[in-house]
């Protein structure tokens, strides 16, 4: 049985949305280890699995930038601890109009940001229009994707639509967001880190919107580099590149408790190795993506293994269209050849030997805890002979794909690249096809190859933002403008998909939505512009002295009510 998470916005219009906060009383421990409510000291010491891009949520796209700005920005919303259900921040409540395009935020008062201004409904519609108002280089999808994946357009793309009406502060505590429809994504996308709320002042001073390069290698800020500016709990304090570390410091004018320790520093550790025996012999506090054949030793060590709940996806990517400036391999085009791909991927095996417990064989694209997931799709079980069969018809077979795969990084879907992409690999050629692989370093080689649709195929995933089948499929399969999709899945134009997934998203009943997206979940599996492969659970750890780290299904926890002692 599989549980779903209660949805927090009710379907019916004009409904004042009263939204409770939970506080949190936790010990803190002062530089000298005392341990005091008083005091709140120390240092909380993070291992991170890769090195952050940059801290402006408006342009990351990246799990370890966010993990940094959620400490120090917040949006209009957030997350329950511990789970995908909405939660206040920034605004108290919230009122939807009759037609579901209004939507009233009641703001909290007495906020400031880290350089003094006041936080206010200026500033969150000074904040909304910046990402409408992009244009140049902070348009571009390699810039600002959580904004095209989520409203569409700008204001300079009439061509493309946008689901951004405006925003009208009509007096100080109060912000007034209008959108051009209905829309299963709102008001979920405002947890998002992507669209916190930043100092509208330090954005101008900073020349926030400036990006320099091109698509392919953006160079970012001042501001996003040096100078981020948020309400959070903790403010920006340094970050050294050449040592792979970030530092932040409690905020202490912030409007909500105080953080449990006075800094946090986030040590970038690539090899997963390398993060348990620094947290072994007390370099660190704690890390993320556990390798899952450590848990028992972590345990014994007498360290603290907290599992998340399942919420991702693993797949295999595949160029399966037409991207200007790349040479798709057009045997791709074949759904014949996209069928042995399907076929040719061993799940359970991936599943038993290379994924934690409790991970589960993937059959669409969305975890089955999320309204939208169906047994009823087309389902491609492991049958290397029928794949071999399927290349032979296309007159395909021992076509060479280049496989791409990520280096220097464990993600929460994929704790490690390498030997997946052996054993997949492994899967391909039984089946038929010649493999030449392509290893890059994740950030940003990998991530900017993959996403300018350079890979044949590629190994990707993703960790849902919220609870909402289009946050997946429609992330990955929508209409990216133009009548195609994204770049990364070769720009593909399926009608029928797109309708899908249109229909799902516009539907403003939550009942009535989830049987629109198992017709969209079922589309998707005909056409398969990618292979799904695995849903997997994965784990942070922490010293035996740390206390109030909670997990995140989203991944997006809250390092404000840790202490260390």
């Amino acid at each position: 049985m599989h549980r779903r998470h209660t949805r927090v916005l009710a379907a019916s219009a004009a409904t004042l949305t009263a939204l409770a906060l939970a506080s949190c009383a936790s010990s803190d421990r002062d530089e000298s280890g005392d341990t005091s409510a008083e005091s709140g000291g120390g240092t909380f010491v993070f291992g991170a699995a890769g090195d952050p891009t940059m801290f402006d949520p408006a342009f990351a796209t990246d799990g370890e930038s966010f993990r940094v700005t959620r400490q120090i920005y917040e949006g209009l919303l957030t997350n329950e601890e511990g789970s995908a259900d909405l939660a206040p921040a920034l605004a108290e409540s919230y009122e939807v109009s009759d037609d579901g395009l209004a939507y009233t935020f009641s703001l909290r008062e007495g906020v400031t940001f880290h350089d003094g201004t006041e936080f206010d409904a200026d500033a969150v519609c000074f904040n909304f229009d910046r990402q409408y108002n992009f244009t140049g280089l902070a348009a571009s999808p390699a810039a600002s994707e959580y904004w095209q994946n989520n409203f569409g357009g700008f204001a300079s793309t009439p061509d493309v639509p946008s689901l951004y009406a405006g925003c009208e502060a009509t007096d100080p505590s109060t912000a007034v967001i209008t959108l051009t429809q209905t829309t299963s994504r709102f008001p979920a996308v405002l947890a998002l880190p992507s669209f916190a709320i930043q100092s509208p002042a330090a954005l101008e001073q900073y020349a926030a919107d400036e990006l320099g390069g091109n698509g392919d290698a953006l160079t970012y800020t001042e501001y996003a580099l040096e100078h981020p500016t948020g309400t959070g709990p903790f403010k920006f304090e340094s970050w050294d590149q050449g040592n792979s570390e970030v530092r932040i410091v409690r905020n202490d004018d912030y409007w909500g408790d105080p953080s449990g320790v006075q800094e946090i520093v986030f040590r970038s550790i690539p090899d997963g190795n390398t993060r348990r025996q620094e947290l072994q012999a007390g370099s660190i506090d704690g890390y993320d993506l556990v390798a899952p054949a450590d848990y028992q030793e972590l345990e014994d060590g007498g360290f603290q293994v907290l599992p998340r709940e399942p919420f991702n996806i693993l797949y295999l990517g595949i160029n399966g269209g037409n991207v200007p400036g790349t040479s798709a391999n057009p045997a791709l085009k074949d759904i014949r050849v996209r069928q042995a791909l399907a076929h040719a991927i061993d799940r359970d095996t991936v599943v038993s030997s290379l994924l934690p417990e409790g991970a589960e064989a993937a059959i669409e694209f969305v975890p089955p805890t999320v309204d939208g997931w169906t047994e009823d799709v087309t389902r491609y079980d492991y049958d290397p002979a029928k794949a071999r069969d399927l290349l032979t018809q296309a007159g395909a077979l021992n076509t060479t794909l280049r496989f791409y795969y990520p280096t220097d990084v464990s993600r929460p879907y994929l704790p490690d690249p390498a030997a997946m992409f052996e054993v997949i690999s492994k899967n391909l050629t039984d089946a038929g096809f010649t493999i030449e692989p392509v290893s890059l370093p994740w950030n940003p080689d990998y991530l900017d190859a993959v996403q300018a649709g350079q890979a044949d195929v590629h190994l990707l995933g993703w960790t849902g933002d919220y609870n909402d089948a289009y946050n997946f499929i429609g992330t990955f399969f929508a209409d990216a403008g133009g009548g195609k999709a994204k770049a990364e899945f070769g720009g593909f134009s399926s009608p029928e998909v797109f309708t899908a997934l249109a229909a799902g998203d516009a539907e403003p009943d939550v009942d009535a939505r989830g049987p629109l997206y198992e017709q969209a979940n079922k589309a998707i599996m005909d056409y398969l512009p990618a292979i799904p492969i695995s849903h997997s659970p994965n784990a942070l750890v922490v010293a035996e002295d740390v206390q109030g780290l909670v997990p995140s299904p989203l991944s997006a926890e809250d390092f404000s009510p840790v202490t260390v002692g």
